[in-house]
């Protein structure tokens, strides 16, 4: 440990010392686990069959009556809290489900295996064998007969402390591990001392896995593209460069699984899948970390009204999957969000000139340009239109798409990789899902004429001539591989941490991120 030790680290480390002496080794091979908290705890109550609980004495947390039922467990977890009482030890063992008491006696240990847990402290791993009883109180305790110290704890976790309101019941929590970036930094301890966070992760999990069920379900397969990639593409976006020594060649971090995927849906895979890790060399704020997961899938025959029904259905089935009693409402910040089909939908140009208050379709290029300064926009005034017009649907539309609603028919110059709409061919077919003012979903009749993307391509070449480094390159082996025939296809891409924020109710992208970007420590 290279900085300064605290007090409290020297006196764990002299109780490490005393452990070895006593022949205790602090950091264990392995331990033989039977039960988890929770699970230990519903086979007690099973085997109890419904008895009444043993009435409670002037001692409520002894030992109900010898009569209770004989459940054995062996579990392994933190100790997350140590009362002492003379020849009796109650402690906290906490483990990945949840929370239990443990009851130690002298008389159940021995002397020195009882008079060893003074040199134990919160955070420590140990490992508990025992009888499950119910305590005066009612409550679930495992009373112990042996244990084994798994992992000597010596820097402190920040644990709070949990307080019962008298008045509600409610348990709070104070002090703690209250510092957000210092959370983010030690993700580790923030895990280990707050169970809520611990949740979240495991709903992302749960959100994934689900995802993917839906998806093999319906016939795609998953598959694993580059992210080391010659030429970037598939999204307006900077990129993160590298160079690989051996080829001498620069090489990029992926923006997007896009081109690759329709590649393979040209080579006959008719159902693809990815969820991967993308980078974008971009700024960090509530809903942007430059390393981001991303599910993108793309099916052979099918449009974006396709794509909008399997996205809508894949929403729908990933709520009701979270959702305890079936509800198809969650929280979202102050907002109840309602999931129910079908979801809503609204033209792109119509929602911008119903909420900016203008004519988005006649307006000239200085209009908006006047529009976006309005807003305090940066480089307003070198903006080509594609840019501006998406600028001002952020701010005019998009705090206002609170409940779902698919917006459609983007303007082509938006879209560079879409089919002309079939009704106006000024717009693209493509759709964005909105929830709680932020993009969840993004989709397109993808674009199957090799000449047509050749032509756009270029277009978003001359754009970066002009100073737009996000515009797309021209990728001369995509083209090849679509004259080679690309069925008509329709394509999503999902940002997943967006989704979990939406569904896990989290306020920050670096919430839902296990280590998200972070600038170093000082002295890093």
């Amino acid at each position: 440990m290279e900085e300064r030790r605290s007090q409290v680290v020297e006196d764990r480390l002299a109780k490490l010392a005393a452990l070895r002496e006593q022949g205790v080794e602090p950091f264990a091979y392995s331990y033989r686990v039977t039960h988890h908290t929770t699970a230990a705890h519903a086979a007690f109550v099973a085997s109890e069959g419904g008895a009444a609980v043993a009435a409670q004495d002037a001692s409520p947390a002894s030992p109900a009556s010898p009569a209770s039922p004989v459940v054995s467990a062996r579990l392994a977890g933190r100790l997350t809290a140590i009362r002492t009482h003379g020849k009796t030890t109650f402690a906290d063992l906490s483990d990945r489900e949840g929370k239990l008491q443990l009851y130690l006696r002298q008389a159940d240990l021995g002397g020195e295996p009882f008079a060893q847990l003074s040199l134990l402290d919160l955070g420590d791993w140990i490992g508990v064998e025992g009888t499950l009883m119910r305590t005066r109180a009612g409550e679930v305790t495992l009373q112990v007969s042996s244990w084994q110290l798994l992992s000597k704890g010596v820097r402190p976790l920040p644990f709070g402390k949990e307080e019962i309101d008298e008045a509600t019941g409610e348990k709070r929590m104070h002090g703690g591990f209250t510092d957000v970036e210092q959370r983010y930094r030690q993700r580790y301890a923030d895990l280990a001392v707050n169970p809520a966070v611990r949740d979240v992760f495991v709903r992302r999990a749960r959100i994934v896995s689900g995802i993917r069920r839906f998806l093999d379900a319906r016939g795609y397969i998953e598959v694993e593209t580059p992210v080391l990639q010659p030429l970037y593409g598939g999204a307006n976006a900077r990129p993160f460069t590298t160079h690989h020594n051996a080829l001498d060649m620069p090489l990029f971090l992926r923006i997007a699984d896009e081109l690759y995927l329709k590649r393979l849906i040209v080579g006959g895979l008719e159902r693809v899948y990815e969820i991967s890790k993308d980078f974008r060399n971009e700024g960090i704020d509530r809903t942007h970390n430059p390393e981001f997961t991303m599910l993108e899938f793309y099916e052979a025959f099918a449009d974006y009204e396709d794509m909008m029904q399997m996205v809508e259905e894949m929403i729908v089935d990933a709520v009701r999957g979270l959702a305890a009693d079936g509800s198809l409402t969650l929280p979202f910040e102050d907002t109840q969000i309602d999931y129910s089909p079908p979801f809503r939908r609204i033209a792109f140009m119509d929602a911008l000139s119903e909420h900016g208050g203008f004519d988005s379709v006649k307006a000239t290029d200085a209009e908006l340009v006047t529009h976006a300064k309005r807003f305090h926009v940066d480089g307003a005034d070198i903006m080509n239109r594609p840019q501006l017009l998406d600028e001002l649907f952020k701010h005019y539309v998009e705090p206002k798409l609170m409940q779902p609603v698919f917006v459609i028919d983007h303007p082509r110059e938006l879209s560079p990789l879409a089919k002309p709409n079939r009704r106006d061919d000024t717009l693209v077919e493509r759709f964005e899902l909105m929830i709680a003012g932020r993009e969840i979903a993004n989709a397109f009749s993808e674009l199957n004429d090799p000449f047509d993307q050749r032509e756009r391509f270029e277009a978003q070449m001359g754009l970066r001539a002009g100073g737009d480094e996000e515009a797309q390159q021209l990728d001369e082996d995509y083209l090849r591989a679509m004259e080679y025939g690309m069925p008509p296809t329709g394509g999503v891409g999902i940002g997943i941490d967006r989704l979990v924020m939406l569904l896990a109710n989290q306020p920050s992208i670096r919430d839902v991120i296990l280590f998200p970007t972070m600038r170093p420590e000082q002295g890093e």
